[in-house]
This record gives structure tokens, C-alpha cells and sequence, in this order.
């Protein structure tokens, strides 16, 4: 008879073995397929629910805080400088949060922030999660459903995304009107819990129109040039080709990415509003073959990220009154 103590907690199916906890097997391991370990019954707790995380998570927000944020933001590659802009209550890194990942991308700071912009309360996530990182799309759209549980109603997310409009050029901010989901795995994917969303949600209107308006009127009072268009979300993490750039503008899209559509798809399921513009920071169109680094983008992002947070900051000044 074997017997082995875990040190950690370890997934086995659907359950999970309680930390410290002594486990008896019959025979090695190796003996036998997975599903068909032995482990006594008082070894298993069942594993946490989606609904149970958000909701543990939330609680352990919400005794950090003071802040009752309506309104979250989540900032992409190089674009954290609105983070300068808050009266900042509490910062909390992704690593002390319980059920977040871990943002592994340089240019995504990793943390939450909470406080105030213009007297309204946010909160605002400074770096996202990837689904070419290797998280799951449930990962990847867990700090929205966070957002939702803590009361947030609107949210803006912002990125760095490639031109595939000829008429773009770099540094150009592009309102999100719409989107085309080219991920390979759908955030929605599974068992539907009816407590976070319908089973089959309407996205004929995924970015709302009043915002889009106002952010337009913000823009054109700030003197702040921005264009509209369709984001295409891919999974990353390669830049694309010249011919998927051609191919990308053939069926709509104005800009790609590989972001933001899981976390949009996932707060209109929530009942969130969405506004979403992107920062341009490549040209993918052109004749000749152009090589693309992460610096460059960081480089164009952090030259465009003064106007994103004016533009930004005025919107939330506004939804706030």
C-alpha cells in the first residue's frame, strides 16, 4: 500500500484534494488511468463553481475597499498612463486577488486599481489577461464578471490593435463600432449559470451607441481627432501576414487585435454597457513587407496614450453626472 501526501491541492475531475491532506492509493499511480485513481471520500471537496469565485472574490474586494464603482476600465499594451489620472484609493497586484491570473505581458502593469477620475468612482484594471498567454477563456474574462458583482454598470476597455484600413495611420484612435470574432474558443462557451447571464445573448448592439456619441462630443471639445470602425479579434500571439492584413480588410475589419472581444462578449452577457476604442500603432496595408516588434507598439501606444486618457477621462466625467 502507497501512500502520498500533497503539500498542494491538486485537481482530480471534477474534485479537489483538500491542502495537507494524507491520500492512500492501493497501487502506484502509474497502475492505473486517472479517472480510475482510488481517493477516499473525505479526501474530496467540490471544486468552486464560476459563480462561487466571482462572488468569493468580490467579498474580498469589497473588504479592501470603500470605493463602489459603476464604472471599470481595463487598459491595454502601453496605454496604463491613465492610472496617473485617478485619485487613487487602493492598489491591489493581480497576485493578492484571489482566482486572478497573472498578467505575464510586458507593458501590462498587473494590478487593480480603485478611486476616483473627476469625482466619479471607477475602477480599472492596469494590464488584461491574454488567451495566448494559456488562459482559458473563462480566465481570461474573469475580472469582468468581478466588475459585475462589485456594481459596475459601464464598462471602456482600450487597446493597441494593427491598421488594416489604408486610411489609418499610426497613432489614430479608433472608436469601436462593432466587432468580428475570429477567436478559436468562445467565452461562452459551456453550461450556461441563468445568475450571470441569459444562454444566448443579443450582441446586435455590443458597443453601446449613446456612448460612442459622447465619445465624440468629448473628442471634438478637446480638439482630439478619432475615427470609427470594426475590430477583429484574433488569438494571437504572432503579428499577422500581409496577406491575413488584406484579408482582414476584405471582410470589415478596420483594426485587429488579440483582445478585447472575449471581455466584450462577456460583459454584454452580464448586462454591461461597453465602450471600446483602439489605439493604432501599425499599419498592416502596404506594398511592401514591414516587420512589426512588441516595442514598436509599445512605442506608439504610450505616443497615443495622452489623448486616450483625456478622451477617456472626459467620458467618465460625464457618465458620472
Amino acid at each position: 500500500m502507497l501512500h502520498r501526501s500533497y503539500p498542494t491541492s491538486r485537481i482530480v475531475d471534477k474534485y479537489e484534494i483538500q491542502y495537507g491532506k494524507i491520500v492512500t492509493f492501493m497501487y502506484p499511480l502509474s497502475h492505473f488511468p486517472t479517472s480510475f485513481v482510488y481517493l477516499p471520500l473525505n479526501n474530496f471537496i467540490p471544486a468552486m463553481s464560476l459563480y462561487d469565485k466571482i462572488q468569493t472574490t468580490a467579498a474580498f474586494i469589497q473588504q479592501k475597499v470603500k470605493t463602489q464603482p459603476k464604472i471599470g476600465i481595463i487598459l491595454g499594451s502601453g496605454l496604463g498612463g491613465l492610472v496617473d489620472l485617478i485619485e487613487k484609493e487602493l492598489e491591489l497586484p493581480y497576485g493578492q486577488v484571489p482566482n486572478f491570473p497573472v498578467s505575464t505581458v510586458k507593458g501590462h502593469s498587473g494590478s487593480l486599481v480603485f478611486g476616483k477620475i473627476g469625482g466619479t468612482e471607477v475602477m480599472l484594471m492596469a494590464g488584461r489577461f491574454h488567451y495566448y498567454e494559456g488562459y482559458n477563456m473563462e480566465e481570461v474574462t474573469f475580472p469582468v464578471r468581478v466588475m459585475k458583482a462589485l456594481g459596475v454598470h459601464t464598462l471602456m476597455v482600450s487597446n493597441a490593435s494593427g491598421g488594416t484600413n489604408p486610411g489609418f495611420t499610426i497613432g489614430d484612435l479608433m472608436i469601436i463600432k462593432d466587432h468580428i470574432n475570429l477567436f478559436p474558443e468562445h467565452p461562452l462557451r459551456g453550461p450556461n449559470d441563468d445568475r450571470l447571464g441569459t444562454r444566448f445573448p443579443d450582441m446586435g448592439v455590443a458597443y453601446d451607441h449613446e456612448l460612442i456619441e459622447l465619445a465624440r462630443q468629448v473628442a471634438h471639445e478637446k480638439c482630439i481627432t478619432v475615427r470609427s470602425g470594426i475590430y477583429i479579434g484574433l488569438q494571437g500571439p504572432t503579428f499577422e501576414t500581409p496577406a491575413e492584413y488584406r484579408w482582414l480588410h476584405t471582410i470589415g475589419g478596420d483594426a485587429v487585435g488579440m483582445s478585447t472581444v472575449p471581455e466584450v462578449i462577456v460583459a454584454r452577457h452580464a448586462g454591461i454597457r461597453v465602450f471600446a476604442i483602439s489605439v493604432i500603432t501599425d499599419i498592416g496595408i502596404s506594398d511592401e513587407p514591414v516587420t512589426i516588434t512588441h516595442e514598436e507598439v509599445l512605442e506608439a501606444a504610450n505616443a497615443a496614450a495622452p489623448k486616450m486618457a483625456a478622451l477617456v477621462a472626459g467620458m467618465v466625467a460625464r457618465i458620472g453626472n
